[in-house]
Order: C-alpha cells, then sequence, then structure tokens
C-alpha cells in the first residue's frame, strides 16, 4: 500500500500533539496600562477624589477667570486611567445667590444622598453675599440642587476667607467642614443634614486650627488611628504651590508641620498644589490627586489635573511624592 507524504507528514504531526498539549507553557505576562498624567487635560484645578461603590470620581474646580467659573464638571473611572466627563453636573443657574468664582469641590455620600460643597462669589468682605454654599443630588454625576437656597457659612471668621471647604467624616460618623482661605483655617461641625452648623462643647460654632504656613486647601483623613492634615502653601499662580501636612491625635490638633510632601518639579511641572487623597477601600493603598501647571504654560490659570502615588515611611511619616507623567497603574476596586 502506498502512503502519500501527505499522510506521513500528518501523522507525524498528530504523534506529536499528546507532547504539545503536555508540555510546560510560559506564563502570559502583560504590562499593567499606566493613567499617564495629567489625568484630566484642560484646565481644571482644586480636584477632590473620592471613591463610591466601584468607581473612582474627581470633581475640579473649571479654571478660569472668575466671571466664567459659573459651573463645574465631574469625571469618573472604574479603573484611574480611563477617565468619562460628565458635564456640568451643577451651575449658577440653580444657585441662584451664586455668581460666579465656584471653587474647589467637596464631596460626600450622606444617607442615600450625594452632597457637594463649594466656595462662591470671591466674598473680600461680610457685607458681600457668598461663600461656601452646599448641593445635593440622588446620584454622584448631578445634576445637584441648593440644598439651602443661601449659603452655609457667609462670614469671615478668625480672618478664614469662606473658600476651600473640605468635609470630612470622623471614625464616629461626626462631620467636620474644615476651611479657609488668606492664611486662616477653621473647622466647624456639621448638623446631621448638612443644613446648617452644630456648636462645639464650648458653645463656639468655629474654631481655628491654622497650622505653620497655611494658605489654603486643607485636607484630612484617618490611618492607623492618627489624623493626617494637609493643606497647600505658596501662590497659587507661581511655580512654588506646594502641600503639606501634620500628624495629629485628634481632629483638632495641634497640627505641627511635619513637611513638605509635594511640589514642583522642573523637568515635569510647576505649581503642583492643593490636593485630596483616595484611599482605595480596605487597602492601605492611597494616591494623591492633584493639579498643576505644564511646563511649557504661563497662563496662571492653565492647570490639569494629576494622579500620582503616595506612600508612606515605617513611622508612618508621609514620603515625598514624585510627580510623574506616567501617572498611576489601572487599579480597579476588588470586590465590588
Amino acid at each position: 500500500m502506498k502512503t502519500s507524504s501527505h499522510n506521513i507528514s500528518l501523522y507525524f504531526l498528530l504523534s506529536l500533539f499528546p507532547l504539545i498539549a503536555c508540555s510546560p507553557q510560559e506564563p502570559i505576562t502583560t504590562e499593567p496600562a499606566y493613567s499617564g498624567n495629567p489625568v484630566i487635560e484642560g484646565w481644571y484645578a482644586d480636584p477632590e477624589g473620592i471613591v463610591y461603590g466601584d468607581t473612582y470620581w474627581i470633581y475640579p474646580t473649571y479654571s478660569d477667570a472668575y466671571h466664567r467659573q459659573v459651573h463645574m464638571d465631574a469625571f469618573s473611572s472604574k479603573d484611574l486611567v480611563n477617565w468619562e466627563k460628565h458635564e456640568r453636573i451643577i451651575d449658577t443657574a440653580v444657585i441662584t445667590w451664586a455668581d460666579s468664582a465656584m471653587w474647589a469641590p467637596s464631596v460626600i455620600e450622606n444617607k442615600g444622598k450625594y452632597y457637594l460643597f463649594f466656595g462662591a462669589n470671591d466674598i473680600q468682605k461680610e457685607e458681600a453675599l457668598g461663600g461656601i454654599g452646599v448641593a445635593v443630588a440622588d446620584q454622584p454625576e448631578g445634576p445637584f440642587e441648593d440644598l439651602i437656597g443661601k449659603p452655609l457659612i457667609n462670614e469671615i471668621v478668625n480672618g478664614a476667607q469662606p473658600i476651600d471647604q473640605f468635609v470630612f467624616r470622623d471614625a464616629d460618623g461626626t462631620h467636620y467642614m474644615y476651611y479657609g482661605g488668606w492664611g486662616h483655617c477653621n473647622v466647624v461641625k456639621l448638623n446631621e443634614d448638612f443644613t446648617g452648623l452644630e456648636p462645639f462643647e464650648d458653645g463656639e460654632l468655629y474654631q481655628e486650627v491654622t497650622p505653620k504656613d497655611y494658605v489654603e486647601g486643607p485636607f484630612m483623613f484617618i490611618r492607623d488611628g492618627k489624623y493626617y492634615f494637609m493643606w497647600s502653601e505658596g501662590g497659587w499662580g507661581g511655580p512654588n504651590y506646594r502641600v503639606a501636612y501634620a500628624i495629629a491625635d485628634s481632629p483638632f490638633g495641634p497640627f505641627e508641620r511635619e513637611a513638605t510632601v509635594l511640589q514642583q518639579d522642573p523637568e515635569v511641572a510647576t505649581g503642583a498644589g492643593h490636593h485630596s487623597v483616595i484611599q482605595i477601600p480596605e487597602e492601605d493603598e492611597y494616591y494623591i490627586v492633584y493639579h498643576r501647571r505644564p511646563l511649557e504654560e504661563t497662563h496662571h490659570n492653565h492647570r490639569v489635573v494629576c494622579i500620582d502615588k503616595m506612600e508612606f515611611d515605617e513611622e508612618g511619616k508621609i514620603k515625598p511624592v514624585r510627580i510623574t507623567f506616567e501617572g498611576v497603574p489601572e487599579r480597579k476596586i476588588a470586590g465590588k
């Protein structure tokens, strides 16, 4: 019987199949995708980062001339790499007392509602209408509506301009708000529905907690039972804008300045500041969300939003953050 060369070749290949099927395979490895910096192009600043469920959110100031700062956008991501824009989640059409200069959103979920605190009108004296307002929505992307129809804080107390608010939920569920420009920082206690302030034990509504070199942009988080208070220093329009921090045993301090943790890199960008911090839920993993100014840009309002890794040493001190063009690796939220 004749056997064709075709049949011989097929027989030979089939005889090798068990060896091929059983031979160990090299593991397939892929490099993680990186966000790159900036993660949000365009003219944005003062970013507030937060996690809602399985999604990362960033709420920035629209960085432009004051009279054009009449709305805010938001951005969401499932992995820190791919970001979706949600346009005009709030604007002055629904905040009737706000004319312009809508700044520095601070966001938090409470009892199934989503709250956005903001500064407006850049008030320079108490007789002016403006200050810190609060809006509410049924979902993180809004639309947000005015909660009380007037500013929550319309006063200049302890020398602090009512701007740059940050709402902080303490371990016991109490909500405090840190705020202030002009080199002064106050803390107030919010009532349960965020419609007003509650007095402290001494009967006062405002307590000053200003640390050394504070300018604006306060932020607070808890790690290992310690309170990490952070703020911005320097002039926001210049290259030396930066972030420093303190560690305390109480949300009221005292806040003794530890060090600068975020600042310009002449090879990367200038004016790195007014930040927030995202902690991966249930993990000791932190990312700093901040704005900076591209090296080729000289306009003070041209700022972009970036994310970089924030780490701690063995003593719990924050290591200096290296600002990068690479950004952070893809990171989905486990179990969500």
